[in-house]
């Protein structure tokens, strides 16, 4: 079934919304839970509930792009499951990549207008697409999928050491980015 058509659904309070969703975008929600989260039945409750997200949503929003619209909705969530169980279990994967990006991006208190936060997405955008599709790629899979080094380098094709090099030389152009378009990290 299209997008469209899934929304559609939604929108017509459709049950079978969900069901649609599940089946075209269960295994994208799942992977990124599961990267996140690292537990099954954690990764699967936050997959439910961004079902039920979803369902809220649709009727105030009508989303361009379903696949990101849901990934980021099942992406947050599994950031606050992620941060609420934290203080029994770790992910190291996800641990590691949120403390990668912290020298670029700080969650500090002088950036908690949604204007602010915006600006910062969309120039952290517009950084990534003047980036290689390449380089771009393995970016997003570390730092929004979550993805291991060791699962960027099945994925590409390249050693470890040239998947660490490129992602730390991404994320020293992207502060000095951050910093040109006058952002303080």
């Amino acid at each position: 079934m299209e997008d469209k058509e899934i929304i559609n659904l939604y929108w017509e309070r459709d049950e079978s919304a969900v069901n649609e969703t599940s089946l075209k975008y269960g295994r994208l929600c799942s992977y990124i839970a599961g990267n996140i989260l690292s537990s099954y039945e954690d990764s699967e409750e936050c997959v439910n509930d961004t079902y039920f997200a979803v369902w809220n949503e649709i009727p105030f929003k009508r989303p361009d792009r379903f696949p990101a619209f849901i990934g980021r909705i099942a992406r947050n969530l599994a950031l606050k499951k992620y941060e609420y169980i934290s203080a029994a279990k770790r992910n190291p994967e996800a641990v590691t990549s949120l403390e990668e990006l912290g020298d670029c991006v700080s969650g500090t208190d002088s950036i908690e207008s949604e204007i602010e936060k915006k600006h910062i997405e969309d120039t952290i955008s517009k950084f990534l697409w003047q980036q290689s599709s390449e380089k771009r790629n393995i970016f997003i899979r570390r730092y929004w999928y979550f993805d291991s080094i060791g699962t960027i380098c099945k994925y590409t094709g390249f050693s470890q050491s040239k998947v660490k090099s490129m992602l730390y030389e991404m994320r020293r152009k992207l502060r000095q980015y951050l910093e040109s378009e006058g952002i303080d990290v």
